[in-house]
This record gives structure tokens, sequence and C-alpha cells, in this order.
């Protein structure tokens, strides 16, 4: 079959690695793609606009292309499986509808409420000074939600109220976040442990994938400003048999009911974000769309086709296939740019790109690169993820950083302490 994947990031060069790999599939267009593209000899980039969604299933049906697979939340929430839909293309990623999961805090949020899906309490707001009142009532730690995408960056928690009202002043007067910040929820600040949990779906049927964790804070022992993933390990020990069983039946089976309940087909990806917290896993949001750099550490465990796994949620069919996951651990090392996730400088050659995609399990998959004459040069905040295998997630850890090692450029920074968690 013929694939088409949208979006350039990490996350994409794993999807396209991973479907290089499928038997199944004989030809890759990946649009925009990145300097990853020769990932193998049947992955071509076409110069399309990936803004221009009737532009993209025109090229799509031009090409007999069978399955689209979306891999950023931004085309979903503004109806691009729609668009496909109608031309007769299938297409792997929810409606408009069904991304309103993402695509809407405030949505979800009473989602969550009204389908009894375990969840931490909350209030929405569309004027700052209500919000402001509401919050010096709330117990403090509180967490503050763009209701809208914010590109990983809208979710802040709170400790002072003092920081409270200079955030609130950011996202709902100063408008950081641009429209996204018209409305903000306000949280309580669940504690625990933090795990993503993903799960493949038709509409009908599901199959949970394994778990993994990642790291938001851009430093060492979680200190600093959140961001879009600086590492991530699968599975996570903590993550339970017990756990699993539970988060089944209490956050993806509700979810498919009550998606169903209100008519909203879904075809796509449920990534939960959860909470383990003393009294049982809470989610913490939905993504409707796989994570980054959640996906690297997938895909370099998964056994199975996934072009048959994606085409067959298309069809409705999912039931009829079986992922296969290895039972190795994969380790996700994210090399980020001087000043993530603040502003950061561009253009940087990285070098010892081929020392590290020589080591043996390893792959480095890019996030934010670019090409400058022959140099790999960075574009991005988050410019590689550095992954790899192992027979346990201690032997993961060290394959991932001594490949990641051999990778240098200026102002290159990464943890140092991704998965040390799970060792102790």
């Amino acid at each position: 079959m013929k694939v088409l994947v949208i979006g350039g990031g990490g996350r994409e060069h794993a999807i396209v690695w991973k479907l290089s790999q499928s038997s199944s599939v004989d030809r890759i267009f990946w649009t925009p793609g990145n300097p990853a593209a020769k990932v193998a000899a049947h992955v071509s980039i076409p110069s399309l606009n990936t803004n221009d969604f009737s532009a993209l299933a025109d090229f799509a049906k031009k090409e007999h292309v069978d399955l689209t697979v979306v891999g950023p939340e931004a085309p979903l929430v503004a109806g691009i499986s729609e668009i496909f839909q109608n031309r007769g293309l299938a297409i792997f990623g929810p409606t408009k509808a069904g991304a309103q999961l993402e695509g809407s805090k405030v949505f979800s949020k009473e989602f969550f409420l009204k389908h009894k899906i375990p969840t931490g309490r909350a209030r929405a707001f569309s004027n700052y000074e209500e919000a402001l009142a509401y919050s010096k009532m709330q117990p403090k730690p509180l967490v503050l939600k763009a209701d809208g995408l914010a590109a990983g960056k809208g979710v802040v928690i709170c400790v002072q109220q003092e920081e409270v009202q200079s955030h609130l002043a950011q996202i709902m007067k100063e408008r950081i976040f641009g429209e996204a910040g018209q409305k903000v929820l306000i949280e309580e600040c669940l504690t625990g442990t933090e795990v993503s949990i993903h799960a493949i779906t038709d509409g009908k049927s599901y199959q949970m994938l394994p778990s993994v964790q990642d790291h938001k804070r851009v430093f060492d022992h979680d200190e600093g400003p959140n961001t879009g993933g600086m590492g991530t390990y699968s599975p996570a020990p903590i993550f339970t048999p017990a756990l699993e069983e539970r988060v089944r039946r209490e956050v993806f089976d509700r979810t498919l009911t009550g998606l169903r309940e209100e008519g909203v087909p879904y075809c796509g990806v449920l990534y939960a974000g959860l909470m383990l917290t003393p009294e049982g896993p809470k989610i913490l949001e939905y993504n409707c769309r796989f994570g980054d750099p959640e996906t690297q550490v997938l895909m370099m465990r998964l056994k199975s086709d996934l072009g048959q796994a994606l085409l067959a949620a298309c069809r409705g069919e999912l039931d009829r296939v079986r992922l296969d996951w290895s039972s190795e651990a994969a380790v996700c090392v994210i090399l980020a740019a001087n000043g993530y996730p603040g502003p950061f400088k561009k253009g940087d050659v990285i070098r010892g790109l081929d020392a590290a995609a020589a080591r043996p399990h390893s792959f480095v998959f890019h996030a934010g690169t670019t090409v400058n004459g022959r140099d790999v040069v960075t574009q991005g905040g988050r410019v590689l993820g550095v992954t790899a295998r192992g027979a346990d997630l201690r032997e993961a850890i060290r394959r991932a950083y001594e490949a990641a090692d051999l990778i240098q450029f200026d102002g290159k920074h990464c943890r140092r302490d991704i998965g040390s968690k799970a060792l102790n």
C-alpha cells in the first residue's frame, strides 16, 4: 500500500521509520518531512502545503494513497480528517469533534466528569477577575491550563498565589498563547507519579499500547520549566498489571462508551496522561495523536506491521489485528538547543550523526533539524531523539547515552537522568 504521513518532527520520523519496515507498505510520502527522509529508498518528500488540507487530499487521491497518518494535533483539531473522509480517503486520526478531547481542556474536563472518568476537580473561566477571585480561595498548589492548543506549554503549576496571578494575567490578559487562552481551567494539583498510556482505536474496539514515562521538566531531578518532553522510557515498572486493568476499565472503556453515546466517531490514538494518585489512577489530559517523544520508544518496541494495524483501524477492523511488542526496554534521550524551552539559537552544525547511527540497538530520530549545504543543522528546540533498546532498562539507558554522547552541536543540552527513577 501507499502511505502519506503528515508532520515533520521526531514523532513522525519514528512513524515513518516503523512504516518503512512494514511488509504491507510499498511507498511512503512524508510531508513536510525532515533531513532524515532517506530512512528508506521508498520514502519521498513531496512539495506540499501541509496547511492546505484540500491540496493534501487532492495529492492523496492523485497518488492512490491507501492510508494517511496525521502526526501533530493541530490539523486534527482543524478538521483535516473530515476533508479526507469526504473524498473517500482512509485517514488515521479523529474528526474535529473527537479531537476536541485535546483541542479544548474545558471540553475534555467536562467529558471526564460527565462520563465518570477519574480526574481532578476543576473550574473553567473566561473572565480574568473571576478566575483570580476563585484562585484566592483554593488551596495551593494549583494547575492553570490554557483551554486551547499551546504546543505543550499551556499548563503551569503554581505554588504561591503570586504565581497564579502572574500566569493568569499572561494567559488571559497578555494572551501569550493567543486564542488558546480565551478560557482557562483552574485545577487541583494531583500528586503521584505520571505515566503515559496510548490506545489505538477504531471507535468500537481498542488496543492499549505499553506504558511509557515522560520527563517534562528541562533539567535533571525534574527541575526547571515544563517542555514538550526531554526523554522517555518504556515500559514503566510502576504501571502494574492491576493498574493496567483499572485504567482499561475506568478510563478507556468509559471514554469509548462516552464517545459513542455522544455520537462522536473516533478512529485514531487516545493518549492518556495519567497521574497515579494514592486514590488510584486519574486522568490529567487526553491527546488525540501519538505522543512525542513517547512514539520513539513505542516504535522501537513494536514488532507488528504498523501499516496493517492503522489501516485496519480506519476500516473498523482493529479487532482482527493483534499488536506484538518486544520484551526489551527502550529509552529516548532528547538533545535540545541551549535555552529551550525559551528562546534558542538555530543553525548550529550537528556532528557525530553517522557515528551515533552506527551504534547497535540505537536509532537517532530527527525532531528539529534542517540542512544547510552539506551540513545538518539545528532548527528546533528539541533537536534529536536518541533512542535505544536493551534487555532491561539499565542496558537501554546506557546504550542511549553512549549514542547521545557521540553527537555534538553548540549549546547541546540533555537531561542525564532519563529513566533513573525506575532503577531505584
